[in-house]
């Protein structure tokens, strides 16, 4: 499924779809333009995602990059199941803002 990101109330998105090798990339410009303009905290929910491997989690981290350079507050909620063991092995948990 391709995967969309779409705003749900200011600052809060949501994406639905799977997260992988083959859809971040779309995935990654679409969000760079929706993210822009933003300040303030900014949530995304991920309750939506089905599938998702380690370019998913890449995205995340961009996405944290990417936060920090316009000075947003990033949240994350939802995380999918597997992406939980690979934080753990990259040791990424105090670095992610992962809640729920």
């Amino acid at each position: 499924m391709t995967p969309t990101l779409r705003e749900t109330a200011p600052g809060r998105f949501r994406l639905d779809g799977d997260l992988t090798f083959t859809t971040v990339t779309s995935v990654w410009h679409r969000s760079r333009r929706q993210l822009a303009g933003l300040s303030g905290r900014v949530v995304i929910d991920l309750a939506g995602v089905r599938q998702a491997d380690s370019a998913a989690l890449a995205l995340l981290v961009e996405w944290l990059r990417l936060s920090r350079q316009r000075d947003l507050q990033l949240t994350f909620t939802h995380l999918p199941e597997p992406l939980r063991p690979m934080i753990r092995a990259y040791d990424l948990d105090a670095l992610l803002p992962v809640h729920g």
